[in-house]
């Protein structure tokens, strides 16, 4: 690794930004300039590992790199993790920003300042971090570097000759930006002399080296096949190979203080490491300050297409929450699905990477109930207890006092689309507190919302309303009280509980009808007439008919009395109702997706 010498000369920190402002691209250009990577093997987004980032353009996962870096005829150790931008993935950034000692505030000349930005901005600074603000993509027409500038200006209060002006496309600026980080990020703190202490800051699953622990060293140095122990867990092991980030994993022989690196420890059981604990060489050592846990969300019911399948969901589950630290699950038995998990997640968009993961990793097929958040429900016999799905919502006359989750929410605009956005938050049971003007053009409206109102459309009705300018941050403000019910859906007279949700009670006609009609588009006609209904209780609110597949009987007939053609469409009429009363509808998954997205 390095000699005591080179200690000092070890740089950590972190890209930080709202979503596509370029923090990948930024790091690819550093991963070039550093020479840490082959030309031949370059590609873009090259940190981003999973198929499903590099489809859909975002990272998901952060990812650490070390890379090497001449600067003033001395060689720097750069420590470099790559984080995510949007607001389902924070606790990714807030991981990651514990692990270093500064951050790259990169903000997009073209959009300037959004909600992330601020978001992981405010994180940064609470972590105390030496924070270096840098516009990037100045090389495209659309840039305004000048008003963007005076935005970053009025957010830090930094001087304007203090901010770098950088494209991450075409690596202009970018070498004298890592000259800068080698001058300004301080050093980390060298503790050689005391015992050996590392923080877990991500971790993953190999099938032949057991759960592989991400750690920043803070205390000490440990070897190879050094017995490691694990503060939380109480869990002891024997190193199997440790080293660093390139950014695949290079196998060495020690890490020491200051040092980002990996573990391989071993362990087959994945909850035995968890993200924020201390790795040590023995129970006496004081563990470091880890990380506050995430609370989730949003909640839905994750069950197997094929009941069989139930103990490989649970082993993808459990190896995903390794991965993934944000994700809480707990079993759950349902009398139409069969065995399955309630899992936790931070929004919707971390709902479908974490299905889209299961299905592609671990080639499993399921069913996701309808989402819904937590409510506090205050029983007439005094109980309170939480309430994370529709079918343990206790009838109304058991109820006393239902409360549900309120999110304090930031949306930053420029000016001419705040009429609509206030209409579309008021649409939405918003409560307006008030608006900040960052500029003469940008603003911030500060209101508190019902978590439920988030889920279902508000980030896509929020972009079309803002022509794709605006852009949101949210964050758990308290619990207020609520009037809901339970909205029951029936294919074919069969409730189906998968799509059952929790609805406002004044909201429950149009929300009924806006499924029974999403349904008919997506359910597949059938050899006989299928009722959608919508129902609370006993009572329907809300019906469709999806049309029978007809055969046409008569198309032997040829001439005869009409009484014949009459006889056979009878005859016809009759099995169609008894497939009626009896016949099962298999609902396809494009159903159950379309009601997500209603």
């Amino acid at each position: 690794m390095l000699s005591l010498m080179d200690k000092t000369n070890i740089r950590n920190f972190c890209i930080i930004a709202h979503i596509d402002h370029g923090k990948s691209t930024l790091a690819d250009r550093m991963l070039e300039i550093t020479g840490t990577v082959e030309k031949r093997k370059m590609k873009e987004q090259l940190l981003d590992q999973m198929d499903i980032e590099r489809e859909r353009g975002i990272t998901i996962k952060l990812q650490p790199v070390r890379m090497s870096f001449q600067s003033r005829n001395t060689n720097f150790i750069l420590h470099l993790i790559d984080t995510p931008g949007h607001v389902d993935f924070s606790y990714e950034v807030s991981r990651s920003l514990a692990a270093v000692e500064g951050a790259i505030l990169l903000v997009d000349a073209t959009q300037g300042i959004q909600a992330q930005t601020v978001a992981n901005l405010y994180l940064a600074m609470a972590q105390d971090l030496t924070i270096i603000p840098v516009m990037n993509k100045i090389d495209l027409p659309a840039a305004q570097p000048k008003k963007v500038a005076h935005e970053i200006v009025q957010l830090l209060g930094c001087k304007e000759d203090e901010i770098f002006s950088i494209s991450a496309k075409t690596g202009e600026g970018v070498e004298a930006l890592l000259h800068k980080v080698v001058e300004i990020v301080p050093a980390p703190k060298v503790e050689e002399q005391k015992p050996f202490r590392a923080l877990v800051f991500d971790s993953q699953f190999d099938d032949y080296k057991g759960v592989i622990a991400y750690v920043r060293v803070f205390d000490g140095q440990v070897n190879n096949n050094d017995e490691i122990y694990f503060s939380g867990t109480k869990k002891e092991s024997d190193i199997i190979e440790l080293g660093t980030f390139n950014p695949s994993l290079v196998k060495g022989d020690s890490l020491k203080s200051g040092e980002i690196g990996y573990i391989a420890t071993g362990l087959k059981k994945v909850h035995e490491c968890r993200v924020g604990d201390t790795i040590t060489m023995s129970s006496g050592v004081p563990p470091l300050h880890g990380y506050k846990e995430m609370k989730p969300m949003v909640f839905a019911g994750i069950f197997c297409s094929e009941g069989d399948d139930y103990p490989h969901l649970r082993e993808a589950i459990e190896k995903l929450q390794l991965n993934d630290s944000a994700l809480t699950f707990e079993p759950e038995n349902s009398q139409a699905l069969g065995f399955g998990f309630r899992c936790g997640f931070l929004g919707l968009l971390h709902l479908e990477i974490i299905q889209e993961r299961i299905r592609r990793e671990f080639g499993l097929e399921i069913i996701i109930t309808v989402p819904s958040v937590a409510y506090k429900v205050e029983l007439t016999d005094g109980k309170e207890i939480i309430v994370r799905s529709p079918q343990h919502l206790s009838t109304p006359e058991k109820r006393k006092i239902v409360m549900e989750p309120f999110m304090k929410l930031d949306i930053f605009s420029p000016k001419e689309y705040l009429g609509s956005i206030m209409q579309l938050t008021s649409e939405k049971r918003g409560i307006y507190i008030n608006t900040e003007y960052l500029d003469e053009s940008v603003a911030v409206l500060h209101y508190e919302i019902p978590l439920s109102s988030l889920l279902v459309d508000f980030y896509d009705k929020l972009k079309s309303v803002s022509s794709g300018y605006a852009s949101l941050n949210y964050e758990f403000f308290d619990y207020r009280n609520c009037d809901i019910v339970k909205l029951d859906i029936l294919v074919a007279e069969e409730p189906v509980e998968a799509l059952s949700s929790i609805v406002y009670k004044d909201e429950a006609f149009s929300v009924g009808k806006k499924i029974v009609n999403s349904l008919k588009e997506t359910i597949p006609r059938q050899q006989f007439v299928v009722k959608l209904q919508a129902a609370i209780g006993g009572k329907v609110i809300a019906g469709e008919r999806l049309s029978a597949l007809r055969k046409d009987v008569t198309a032997k007939l040829y001439g005869g009395d009409h009484s014949r053609k009459m006889k056979l469409l009878e005859k016809q009429k009759k099995g169609k109702k008894k497939m009626m009363a009896s016949g099962k509808v298999n609902i396809p998954s494009e159903a159950f997706l379309s009601i997500l997205k209603r």
